[in-house]
């Protein structure tokens, strides 16, 4: 696994190297990457990271002094990344595909309940924003399962068990078990998009890999073209990562 330093002013003389853009403020992280052969900048849109990969034996101060003065790149593309989405009583969000308002009174149940448009719940406010991400991720997982064994069965497609986390560089993962995980941060985009996303991974169960028939595959269970949903997903999807964060 590469080795990550973050980079503060009490080991650069020439910048602080923090960076602020878009209301964000982050910290210049250097990666040593062994078969790198030049420096690289990246930000990453899901969380933005501001990464300065190096190889092996790169000096480090050049590197850094070459970092600073990409300041005015680093900062305009961190203020492109898409806007934090923290959760707040009344906010609407995109649910299963369907568009949903926040309505929170402290009096009611902690339950959720939802109803025309609504996604209703009480208890204390400073614990709206954990409950309302539990709750996500169980809709997810019940969401996506069904989806995911109904497709399958439909197929005459083995799958042994179907999960959710929260990985940043994938939407979904198929093991050679059977074992199906997926971003439970589907259940926030359109419910296209997330039925792609279940058969592309059913059909890895059948082709592990993405060859010509393995993408025949995914078009037939999901009985239209794939691609704008990856379309979506490579447009959009970084946002998701944002629902649920101040900044």
């Amino acid at each position: 696994m590469p080795a990550i330093w973050n980079i503060t002013s009490s080991t650069v003389t020439t910048s602080e190297l923090i960076f602020t853009g878009g209301g964000r403020e982050r910290p210049l992280k250097i990666v040593r990457r062994p078969r790198a052969r030049s420096m690289r900048l990246t930000i990453d849109p899901r969380d933005a990271s501001v990464l300065l990969s190096l190889p092996s034996r790169a000096a480090l101060r050049p590197a850094l002094a070459w970092a600073a003065g990409k300041r005015d790149w680093i900062e305009e593309e961190l203020s492109r990344l898409p806007c934090p989405q923290p959760i707040s009583p009344g906010m609407s969000f995109s649910l299963g595909g369907e568009s949903v308002q926040l309505f929170w009174t402290p009096a009611t149940s902690r339950t959720f309940h939802r109803s025309a448009g609504l996604l209703k719940t009480g208890g204390p406010e400073e614990s709206l924003a954990p409950r309302l991400l539990r709750y996500l991720r169980r809709e997810a997982l019940v969401v996506l399962e069904q989806e995911t064994r109904e497709l399958a069965t439909r197929h005459g497609i083995a799958i042994r068990k179907v999960a959710v986390g929260d990985p940043k560089s994938r939407w979904g993962s198929c093991a050679s078990s059977g074992d199906i995980r997926y971003s439970w941060r589907l259940i926030l985009a359109p419910a296209e998009v997330r039925r792609a996303t279940v058969a592309h991974e059913v059909a890895h169960r059948v082709h592990m890999n993405h060859g010509s028939a393995f993408h025949a595959l995914v078009a037939e269970m999901h009985g239209a073209d794939p691609k704008p949903a990856r379309h979506w997903l490579r447009s959009h999807g970084a946002a998701l990562h944002w629902f649920g964060r101040d900044g």
